[in-house]
């Protein structure tokens, strides 16, 4: 049996899941499901794909963690906080929930290269988990759980208040951040929207770029993405951002956009919501079977960006599973985080190298990390 492969996903909202969606992800799937079974309140209720057993079974041993608080002013389309210090407030929880998570055993926190390598080589060393919790050994003496490291994300910028938060935002581990998310923001406008780079980003990106904070371009609009590339020469990557070209719609990136973070010496994560693998998807209405959606659509956005770049160094996997959505909107091959063991011989049977495919799997991300921290 093939050994599983490392990897690193670069994009995955396990606060949003524990505090807005109240699963306790250190259960097992299926105690999830079952506790969700009779739940409406959500469309993707009994449908989650992600928790830390599932991780630990698939060898996910490193994550980008988000914090995500949107600012929704009076007749605002979308839902969210009524003022930025609310959403300031509930990100504030989300951290708490963090810290209760490393106390528990189950997670760590990567906020330098340091940290990195060692986490790294405690994961690469490790032998396989039998079902997310112990270790695969011929012994009646089983190590401990190892913790899932996680580098701490903001997914949209509304919940900063000044300059100064971000700062104080940094010394508490945050290493990555988005401007925008879906429709208007303070700071740049995002998915579905339409528009320039606001003033307060244009200051803000000067603070993360002095802070050496890593600028995640996912979501800008297209305007506010080329005004960034025009002001920002700090660090940037594109966290959970497939292809334009193979699903058109301006959540995904255009080529030339795509050109720009190869050129800046990004790496763009792979994301595995249907609506942004396949074109003509419809939002509430459209379902996997109708498309004959498998991960191996995937692949074809990993050539792609491949093919632009001239080689396998600026793709990676950033799944966003259960950002919102669940199985019901997943390819049919994927019921759980840990299918995306499936990857390594799909690109294997494209001819990708073991090289190549690690690169893909984990190193890409963690060489852009050792290369700006």
């Amino acid at each position: 049996m093939t050994q599983p492969c490392l990897i690193f996903d670069a994009h995955l909202d396990l606060s949003m899941n524990a505090l807005e969606w109240n699963r306790d992800l250190r259960w097992t799937l299926e105690k999830i499901r079952r506790r969700e079974y009779m739940m409406n309140d959500r469309v993707d209720r009994g449908n989650n794909t992600v928790c830390f057993p599932e991780m630990r079974r698939g060898k996910i041993g490193l994550c980008v963690a988000t914090q995500i608080g949107r600012y929704s002013p009076y007749f605002h389309r979308l839902p969210g906080w009524s003022s930025p210090e609310q959403a300031w407030a509930s990100t504030q929880g989300q951290l708490a929930w963090y810290r209760a998570m490393e106390e528990a055993g189950e997670m760590t926190p990567i906020r330098n290269r340091d940290e990195l390598d060692r986490h790294l080589q405690h994961w690469l060393q490790a032998p396989p988990y039998d079902d997310g919790t112990n270790y695969v050994v011929d012994s009646r003496s089983q190590p401990p759980k190892l913790p899932i490291g996680y580098i701490l994300s903001l997914e949209g910028a509304d919940s900063i208040l000044t300059p100064r938060h971000l700062e104080r935002s940094y010394a508490d581990g945050l290493r990555a951040i988005g401007l925008s998310h879906y429709g208007p923001g303070r700071y740049a406008n995002g998915t579905d929207d339409e528009g320039p780079l606001h003033p307060l980003g244009r200051e803000l990106l000067k603070e993360i770029e002095q802070l050496g904070i890593i600028l995640d371009v996912t979501h800008l609009c297209d305007q506010a993405f080329w005004d960034v590339m025009d002001c920002y020469q700090g660090p940037l990557w594109a966290s959970h951002q497939n292809c334009r070209t193979l699903a058109p719609w301006n959540r995904q990136f255009a080529d030339d956009q795509i050109l720009e973070v190869i050129r800046r010496g990004g790496v763009l994560g792979m994301a595995f919501d249907a609506i942004m693998m396949v074109p003509g998807w419809i939002h509430l209405r459209s379902k996997p079977a109708d498309f004959q959606l498998r991960i191996e659509r995937i692949c074809e956005h990993i050539d792609h960006i491949c093919q632009l770049a001239g080689n396998a160094r600026h793709v990676g996997i950033g799944t966003d599973l259960d950002g919102g959505y669940g199985t019901e909107q997943t390819p049919t091959d994927l019921d759980s985080i840990a299918d995306l063991q499936k990857i390594p011989d799909l690109l294997r049977a494209r001819g990708y190298s073991q090289e190549d495919i690690d690169a893909i799997m984990w190193r890409n991300f963690i060489d852009f990390l050792r290369r700006n921290w």
